[in-house]
């Protein structure tokens, strides 16, 4: 069976919220909470080891109803269910959209064209299992024989930003007689300096790249395998016992010297952005261990069955997206600010972007109509209290209105006399000042001279989402990747987008590689684009030659 295409027309609901906005848009939070005394315990929901506190919402109960509604009346339920049969809901790729069953339980089934995957998924992580073992183990030694100590991830988007992240928020359980680095960037400071203390006889890339011909990877792969090559005296033999490769094209990874043995596959069912816990996550899993990432993969399962099985109105990905999507088409909020009061999950809301942008940042419908209310909202943020002595003034003070998800843990990863209190302390602190503010009145009974008064005015209103867990583990990381995962996926289901292709992302690329041979060539060829760009290029040609 085929993905079904959902019409263009509003949902009913949709209109009774544009009405019920015009009420709530009213109400201050001051009042919500005045008028319900219990609403910090009702509006609160607590599932697989996530607490999330909703309450300091600018929603009443009749808000909630109307947008469980919208979620019943979109065909939300009907998408999840297909989803997770296998069915090809990315459709302008025709594909199935299974990340869903990366982190099946062994023994589990889940269909793609007649075939049942989740065999295939385990053999994959068995392999990545053996060989971060061996790594991490000292087994697999290098072409001079000594021990890897320095492994290199070489990616790009998804190949890049979701094991950075998965590593920064595990640091605590890695591996650290070892050194695991990144590069991405096509810019060659971001090799140079990933390699600057390395020793080639120690150093292991990990090149991930479904094509094998992904042009900021393949560049960066084959200038660190002539790096490797200098370093290990020319022998064309060594790049086999130096590199590994994330892959899906054994002929381009055969080329390069890879031995097709230390390929590892994933599937065109996993988008880029959406693969953390396949084989791209091979360096989290080099430097976590195979026991902690099996464990990251069961905190995902068991959000995922959370979001399969759960009525919407105590679903925690389906609310957050509801209550993201109220906002953004409701409000007219633009933004949606991540804070993690964990320095461990700094790289969390540059992990978000992509996940959010690139899913959601979509202007025509599922059937190629233009959408007819805003999508994807900018996701941002930096890790509390870092972010309170910078963009917060903003938050509390500015004329724009951003939503903000706050992210805290019960016990921290490295205990430090009061330092754990003190951080707990104002992430509650700030979710309060956000939703209740500070009025003229409270302001002048302080003493405050009267010309001073509107300055220190906090109008509040500012709405939050606290979210809670016992401590940053790699279950807990698995369960807060899936809680936004399928956040992304309500808020796409709703507005009939495909959250699952990326086309925007193309025109850039094709008109790079028009490009790079109008930089490159000698003598310089003739171009055609518009005057700006002719211009730029003809400057930067004379200034590189002078």
């Amino acid at each position: 069976m085929g993905a079904q295409v959902q019409s263009s027309a509003k949902p009913s609901a949709w209109s009774a919220l544009a009405s019920q906005y015009n009420t709530v848009s009213k109400l201050h939070l001051r009042q919500l909470f005045a008028d319900d005394p219990k609403r910090g315990q009702r509006m609160a929901v607590e599932a697989v080891g996530l607490y999330l506190d909703y309450s300091k919402n600018r929603v009443t109960h009749e808000t909630l109803r109307l947008l469980v509604q919208l979620a019943a009346e979109s065909g939300l339920q009907v998408r999840i269910e297909a989803m997770f049969r296998g069915e090809k809901i990315n459709i302008t790729e025709k594909r199935a959209v299974l990340h869903v069953a990366l982190r099946a339980p062994r023994g589990a089934s889940l269909v793609v064209d007649g075939k049942n995957v989740v065999p295939e998924v385990h053999a994959v992580l068995d392999k990545m299992a053996n060989f971060s073992n061996r790594v991490r183990s000292g087994t697999w030694l290098g072409h001079t024989g000594k021990r890897i100590r320095n492994v290199v991830n070489i990616g790009i988007g998804g190949s890049d930003l979701g094991p950075v992240m998965a590593y920064e928020a595990l640091k605590h359980y890695s591996e650290r007689a070892m050194n695991i680095r990144f590069v991405s960037n096509i810019d060659g400071t971001d090799f140079a300096e990933a390699v600057r203390d390395l020793d080639p006889s120690e150093t292991l890339f990990i090149v991930s790249s479904k094509t094998f011909t992904t042009l900021e990877t393949m560049t960066n792969a084959h200038t660190a395998r002539a790096w490797s090559l200098v370093g290990l005296g020319g022998d064309e033999r060594s790049v086999a016992k130096h590199f590994v490769a994330v892959s899906t094209n054994a002929a381009e990874v055969a080329k390069f010297g890879i031995d097709t043995a230390n390929m590892f596959e994933f599937w065109d069912w996993v988008g880029g952005r959406y693969s953390m816990d396949s084989a791209i996550g091979l360096s989290t899993m080099v430097a976590i261990g195979p026991d902690n990432f099996r464990a990251m993969l069961d905190g995902l399962h068991q959000m995922d069955e959370h979001f399969r099985t759960t009525p919407f109105e105590t679903n925690l990905p389906v609310l957050m997206g509801l209550l993201s999507l109220w906002y953004n088409d409701f409000f007219g909020a633009q933004t949606v600010a991540v804070l993690p009061y964990e320095q461990y999950l700094k790289r969390f809301p540059a992990y978000l972007q992509q996940l959010t942008m690139e899913s959601n940042g979509k202007h025509v419908t599922l059937d190629g109509q233009r959408v007819a209310h805003n999508t994807g909202p900018i996701y941002w943020g930096e890790p509390g209290t870092n972010g309170q002595h910078s963009f917060y003034q903003l938050i509390h003070q500015g004329t724009r209105l951003i939503p903000c998800d706050f992210i805290a843990f019960v016990k921290p990863m490295n205990p430090l006399g009061r330092h754990h209190d003190m951080l707990l302390a104002n992430v509650f602190a700030q979710t309060e000042a956000l939703a209740f503010g500070k009025t003229a009145e409270q302001v002048k009974a302080e003493g405050t001279p009267d010309w001073l008064v509107p300055h220190r005015v906090f109008e509040g209103n500012r709405p939050s989402n606290t979210i809670l867990a016992e401590q940053l583990t790699p279950e807990t990381l698995g369960k807060l990747v899936a809680l936004y995962e399928h956040s992304v996926f309500t808020q796409g289901v709703i507005w009939n987008i495909d959250s699952f292709d990326q086309w925007g992302v193309e025109l850039g690329k094709v008109l790079a590689q028009r490009i790079i041979p109008e930089l490159e060539k000698d003598p310089a060829p003739a171009v055609n684009h518009d005057s700006s760009t002719n211009t730029l290029i003809h400057r930067y040609r004379e200034a590189k030659q002078s």
